[in-house]
């Protein structure tokens, strides 16, 4: 029976519950890069065009730039929305019936799309709605994953996510390919839509069968159904007062208390830093939110919204087939981007992969503007390694850094809200892109690659002079860093906390402070530095609080 069974996982019991969970909710990341990834191709079929597109003078049909804008990007102002409710939906009625209320909404949102007859409005509203439900998830998956998966396997659960959108795109990208033999048929883009019905399922089926997270029941004052929850999670239903789950009781009730401590600052305060006095703490908001959504203005969906149209006015034989070696480009380099944000940091890959960035849009821009794709074969591959390489940067930096930087950038009091703020920066960077794309490809063609290259070289001049190393070290160091007045961003790698010898080991000396550091408020701890985190919670270790923080920002 479920529950009753555990795994061992580094050292520790894992319950078979637990690992169900985490591959059952990365599911929702899946549908965010399916979801994402299928409308590139779609907009090309034949059937779709001429549906959903209007009438040119030669009696044809295609796209006109602002319909095709309203139809890719009325999504990300869906999903704006949608993250927005996602923690409120997560606090009213649990993190697993959100979670399925958000399954719910997606698999609406697809029904009315495949319902569509010739109207783009009625698509458009389809792809609304099933924003809203993706944007639900993009909230309530990450944060469920944080708070129900053991500390064993945590990093791994939460890494999946970002993973698993990569891997969404990618086979919305093959499917796709598959069904352009059909494209004259309505069976073609009602196949991409209706298969993300199906994918959707097991999330908002299966969901209902695990734990509901123990930190949610706790908060509502249901100590047993806590209790209970974090046995099975550990595989030990029958057990459920084993010391294993004592101590995961222990760290997460210390948790808990010390957010009450430290109280929960206002929106106003992320703008003014008042009354907590938090140092840099506005400094810290218009970096996250610069950051987030500069990481949209890369020009990361100007290829996958838009890649397969793109590629086929530069004369490609097969769009379609360059935007699967996109996608695959993209979900290769993510598995190298989870090895490179802890053996680098984030400062360094985040400015190198701004400027390589820059580096290659320039060229694909340069190419296309100076000779018509059209009438060199050589023009159009140039194109498409530059993309290539492009994406292989982007997923390797900033597709999944510009995360862990939100999520360990903020102080306590205030993290929830300027993770919300940067979070929307990102929508909302997102929508512009997708909105302004065709308007502006229309207008000056591959020459809008040089807009994205200008806004890489901005980005790479935000991380050098704004944005402080924070790799290896705990959020309550991260925290007193960001206040030291005379510290420069980039001489931050060298800073050490008091009481350190490096950034990972204390001077020999101060072991004998362990227990000190378990007292006393955040206040105080902020100014004695090395007394900030409690030592049952620091056992965790800064790179799984991390990944822990980064998943409920997201």
């Amino acid at each position: 029976m479920l529950g009753q069974k555990s795994i061992r996982i580094n050292g520790a019991d894992c319950g078979v519950e637990a690992l169900m969970l985490g591959a059952t909710t990365s599911i929702g990341g899946f549908l965010f890069g399916y979801d994402t990834g299928q409308i590139s191709g779609m907009l090309l079929f034949k059937d779709f065009i001429d549906r959903f597109g209007q009438d040119q003078g030669d009696g044809t049909k295609d796209w006109q730039p602002i319909i095709q804008s309203l139809l890719v990007s009325l999504m990300s102002i869906g999903t704006l929305i949608g993250a927005l409710s996602g923690a409120y939906t997560a606090d009213w009625w649990g993190r697993r019936k959100s979670l399925s209320f958000g399954v719910a909404v997606f698999v609406c949102g697809n029904i009315i799309q495949i319902t569509a007859q010739h109207s783009w409005v009625h698509m458009m509203m389809g792809r609304f709605t099933a924003g809203l439900g993706i944007g639900n998830l993009s909230v309530g998956v990450p944060m469920f994953q944080s708070e129900c998966s053991p500390r064993e396997i945590r990093g791994a659960v939460v890494a999946s996510y970002q993973l698993l959108i990569t891997f969404g795109i990618l086979v919305s990208n093959i499917i796709n390919y598959a069904v352009r033999t059909i494209e004259t048929t309505s069976a073609s883009w009602r196949i991409v839509i209706g298969l993300g019905i199906a994918f959707s399922l097991p999330l908002g089926i299966g969901i209902l069968l695990v734990p509901e997270s123990p930190r949610w029941l706790a908060g509502q004052q249901d100590r047993e159904g806590a209790r209970m929850s974090m046995a099975r999670l550990r595989g030990m239903k029958d057990d459920p007062n084993h010391p294993l789950v004592e101590r995961d009781l222990r760290e997460m009730y210390d948790s808990i208390e010390k957010e009450r401590s430290v109280g929960v600052g206002s929106w106003a305060e992320c703008f003014t830093g008042r009354p907590s006095g938090i140092p840099r703490l506005v400094y810290r908001t218009f970096l996250g939110v610069g950051i987030h959504f500069l990481q949209q203005w890369t020009g990361v969906n100007y290829f996958f919204y838009y890649g397969a149209t793109i590629f086929s006015s530069a004369g490609i034989d097969d769009p379609i087939q360059t935007q699967l070696i996109l996608g695959a480009v993209n979900v290769a380099l993510t598995f190298y981007g989870l090895y490179v944000v802890e053996k680098y940091g984030r400062r360094w890959p985040l400015f190198l992969g701004a400027l390589w960035q820059a580096v290659w849009l320039a060229v694909f821009a340069s190419v296309g503007t100076a000779i018509d794709p059209d009438s060199s074969r050589t023009v159009g591959i140039i194109m498409i390694v530059s993309a290539c390489m492009f994406i292989a940067s982007f997923a390797g930096t900033w597709g999944p850094i510009a995360w862990v930087v939100i999520g360990e950038t903020f102080p306590l009091r205030t993290r929830a809200k300027q993770a919300s703020l940067a979070t929307a920066a990102n929508w909302f960077g997102n929508f512009l892109i997708s909105f302004l794309t065709p308007l502006a490809t229309n207008g000056i063609s591959y020459a809008y690659g040089y807009v994205f290259a200008a806004c890489n070289l901005v980005a790479a001049v935000l991380v050098w002079f704004f944005l402080y190393e924070s790799r290896t070290l705990s959020l309550e160091h991260v925290d007193l860093m960001y206040g030291q007045r005379d510290l420069k961003p980039w001489r931050s790698s060298k800073w050490t906390p008091p009481g350190f010898a490096t950034r990972k080991r204390r001077h020999p000396e101060s072991e004998a402070d362990d227990d000190a550091t378990r007292v006393g408020s955040f206040g105080e701890d902020r100014g004695r530095g090395e007394k900030t985190a409690k030592k049952d919670s620091g056992d965790l270790g800064a790179t799984e609080s991390r990944r822990e923080d980064v998943s409920r920002a997201v």
